[in-house]
């Protein structure tokens, strides 16, 4: 018997690969990489960093409710820029969604993202006791 349980909404895009949106083991939530994609269209919201970066906060949060979760029990967060000069607007759009204290957080400059996206964030959330 396995302890682990995939997670899957429709609020958020469907993976685009051999992934699961999460898979949660006993109470911890793994979240995958999110990218601004708008989930009824599968198409990039906007080619506008901040639009980019609120779409991918709210695919986050979508898979965080289908675990029973929220954003505020995100323990660790991982960001992946196109280009580090957006850097303050992360911290601009993170601030609408998260509250103190923020989870730890590593931002990493990389040079392509899947379907021309800006932006990339991957997540792990505790929820219960």
């Amino acid at each position: 018997m396995s302890n682990k349980a995939v997670i899957s909404t429709d609020k958020a895009p469907a993976a685009i690969g051999p992934y699961s949106q999460a898979i949660k083991a006993g109470n911890t939530v793994y979240l995958s990489g999110q990218i601004p994609l708008d989930p009824a269209t599968m198409e990039l919201v906007s080619d506008d960093f901040e639009a980019q970066a609120r779409q991918v906060f709210t695919n986050l949060q979508a898979v965080c409710e289908e675990a029973a979760g929220s954003l505020g029990e995100i323990v660790k967060l991982n960001l992946y820029l196109v280009d580090l000069d957006n850097f303050a607007v992360v911290n601009k759009v993170m601030e609408e969604f998260f509250a103190k204290p923020y989870p730890a957080r590593a931002a990493v400059g990389v040079k392509a993202l899947p379907k021309g996206a800006q932006f990339e964030a991957e997540a792990v959330m505790v929820i219960g006791d």
